[in-house]
């Protein structure tokens, strides 16, 4: 990355925050639907650290904003995470299964596999992973985390009473979208949690973050990186990688869009970093930038705000929020989990449009021109193909839990539409050989 480059992007978070800070500093916290109950999760089962996990995702938010100027999230790595929380995962563990998953990022981006992979990825199957993630995170809201709500309970401040305010709200807002619909409703459910320690007699108190080393031994190694790091690449890749490339360009056409490799590298030196000392494994996600987008967020200026309130807090709370985030109202971050889940989805709309990336280009892969094309390029039967790309790609994502699925069964699909292609290539060229011979 050139200094010219740095300097442009520089003056469009600058020039942003300026203009709509309210929206930019909104659009900061759409994400926390997915952070908080995850980091909330481990941090309770001394997995991680609640400290470390603020200070060092903090740091990252602040670094991604100043050198990629978008809205890119620092997200858990839910793979892991969930093994992790299933399975009650030391702080050595977790930190093996990060450490392991950063390691082979890095050998994929430095040799180039990364971007070979994200340029072979045909535009039905990322939009495949797009839709289906989107539809994953508005499954895991409804059945995870509203679900279980009752209408008066567990608590008068978290019910389903207060979830159908809250989206009634934000189907409101999806017209009047300058609303910071997720600062007003952060701060709600903030004021609502403050109100609930504070009955409770165990509010946060000053904790100065005192740094740790955390060094797994051969078996935490082991379990980490088997158990838990390996499934974990797929989805890292896909949805972390090569997706919010693509969403990145599709949301903001206007802004530098970061390369694979670039992105890549990141993801590598978050986890080679603050695994060491007990944070949570992090990646960035398809699903954040949506959310973070959804709410106002247009610049890295909205990622930088983000990063300097978790490191404030971090370094001077830490382990002391615990009681304070687990009371933050699951109803508030449902809603905001659906309202990512349904941003991502939308973007699937542009599958067969004019502007598709892939329209007209020799390639079908993610990394060709980006250029766009006006005008009727695709017949009904090439629509239709793709069309069916990509929802065998969301049908089999979803239905399985699993990205690699996905991915695999919209692969094969793509693949199986070009079999006549091929063997008219090949019969052809049989043809032309034995002309020769003769």
């Amino acid at each position: 990355m050139t200094a010219q480059s740095l300097k442009e992007i520089t003056a469009h978070n600058l020039r942003t925050f300026k203009s709509h800070y309210v929206s930019e500093i909104s659009g900061s916290l759409g994400d926390l639907g997915t952070f908080l109950p995850i980091a909330i999760a481990l941090a309770m089962n001394g997995t991680v650290s609640l400290a470390s996990t603020l200070i060092f995702s903090g740091v990252y938010n602040i670094l991604t904003g100043l050198f990629f100027g978008i809205p890119l999230p620092v997200q858990p790595m839910k793979a892991i995470a969930a093994v992790a929380i299933a399975r009650s995962f030391s702080n050595g563990s977790i930190a093996a299964a990060g450490i392991f998953v950063g390691s082979c990022i890095l050998v994929f981006s430095v040799t180039g596999l990364l971007h070979w992979f994200a340029n072979a990825i045909p535009i039905p199957v990322i939009k495949g992973i797009q839709v289906g993630a989107g539809l994953s995170l508005v499954i895991s809201a409804c059945s995870g985390i509203l679900a279980p709500l009752g209408w008066i309970s567990p608590s008068w401040a978290d019910n389903r009473i207060w979830a159908l305010a809250a989206f009634f709200a934000l189907i409101i807002t999806n017209t009047y979208r300058r609303v910071p619909y997720a600062l007003a409703l952060f701060v709600l459910g903030l004021t609502l949690a403050v109100i609930r320690t504070a009955l409770s007699g165990h509010l946060p108190g000053f904790q100065i973050w005192r740094p740790f080393v955390v060094i797994p031994g051969p078996h935490q190694w082991w379990v980490g990186a088997v158990d838990a790091g390996i499934g974990q690449i797929p989805l890292t890749t896909l949805n972390s990688i090569v997706a919010v490339v693509h969403l990145s360009h599709d949301l903001l056409p206007n802004v530098r869009t970061p390369s694979v490799t670039h992105i890549g590298l990141s993801v590598a030196a978050m986890n080679l970093l603050g695994c060491w000392f007990g944070a949570m494994p992090v990646c960035h996600g398809s699903g954040g930038l949506a959310a973070q987008y959804r709410f106002g967020a247009r610049s890295g200026a909205s990622v930088v705000f983000l990063g300097v309130l978790k490191l404030f807090i971090g370094l001077l709370f830490g382990e002391t929020l615990i009681d304070l985030l687990k009371r933050f109202p699951g109803a508030f971050l449902g809603v905001l989990v659906i309202a990512a889940g349904l941003e991502l989805v939308s973007v699937g709309e542009s599958l067969n449009t004019s502007g598709a990336r892939d329209v007209n280009h020799t390639g079908s892969g993610l990394l060709g021109d980006m250029e766009q094309h006006l005008g009727t390029v695709f017949s009904d039967e090439e629509r239709k193909r793709r069309w069916t790309v990509m929802m065998v790609t969301v049908g089999l994502l979803v239905g399985f839990k699993n990205d690699a699925i996905g991915f695999i069964a919209g692969m094969l699909c793509h693949w199986a539409y070009d079999i006549p292609k091929w063997w008219e290539s090949a019969r052809r060229r049989w043809s032309e050989g034995r002309l020769r011979l003769q």
